[in-house]
């Protein structure tokens, strides 16, 4: 919300309707809900968006008195495992089975997903600068009708997509990632909230309350405008942006 960045990107399409960022614990830890944070040592990168968003869900559970610990992405996951972090900020796709290849079982940490706990923020969204969306508007509109024929196929056969990133890059190990798309799939793209709002799309009041959050907890020199941050008129039709199935029970 620079008022003096000379070109700001603006989203057209989102993909991760909630955040996938968490705060996760080991259960040994004793932390159970946001309140137990509460005097605790964080850890993660400077740059990580679970981090830079964490004010925000401090300020929603009224969490003080914690600390913060830097280090490389690499060591994040190491780092709680050893205990010298009492708790971890990230993305729940990626931290959770990071913690599985160092030792620690699922069932052992305590995960609490920002999107549980008050905020009520989109995650990544394909984004445009304004100058590229003016002066190739039916790129755009091109590239979001190909982006959802690719997610459309993505979501209904994950493995089949992650052969086709083992095509580029040999050494992955595909069972993994596999899980790893799937969780990210169920927890972020075919989310209840995805399919209550449609994907690729956002809903006015949320965008609204989400850029008033931010406008909080990080003190913007100008409130974020979402009329500013969003522009949903290259989107596909409503026909061809129904691309999440209800999940199997």
């Amino acid at each position: 919300n620079n008022p003096d960045a000379p070109n700001k990107p603006v989203g057209v399409m989102m993909v991760y309707n909630n955040t996938p960022a968490s705060v996760m614990a080991l259960k040994k830890s004793g932390i159970k809900t946001p309140a137990d944070l509460n005097g605790k040592k964080m850890g993660a990168p400077v740059f990580d968006a679970g981090r830079r968003a964490f004010p925000i869900f401090a300020k929603a559970n009224n969490i003080t008195g914690f600390q913060w610990t830097a280090m490389d992405p690499p060591l994040r996951e190491t780092m709680l495992a050893r205990g010298d972090v009492d708790a971890i900020t990230g993305f729940t796709f990626t931290s959770l089975l990071n913690l599985e290849a160092r030792g620690v079982k699922a069932e052992d940490v305590v995960v609490l997903p920002y999107a549980d706990f008050g905020v009520r923020h989109y995650g990544n969204v394909v984004i445009a600068s304004p100058k590229f969306i003016k002066e190739n508007p039916a790129a755009v509109k091109a590239f979001l009708q190909a982006f959802t024929k690719g997610v459309k196929d993505v979501v209904a056969d994950p493995a089949a997509a992650i052969e086709f990133v083992k095509a580029r890059d040999g050494i992955i190990n595909v069972p993994l990632e596999v899980r790893r798309l799937r969780l990210a799939i169920d927890t972020v793209v075919n989310s209840p909230d995805a399919r209550a709002e449609g994907f690729g799309q956002v809903k006015g009041p949320r965008l609204t309350l989400m850029a008033s959050q931010v406008s909080d907890a990080f003190g913007t020199k100008t409130r974020v405008n979402p009329d500013a941050v969003w522009n949903g008129s290259f989107l596909p039709t409503a026909a061809e942006l129904n691309v999440l199935p209800t999940p199997k029970k």
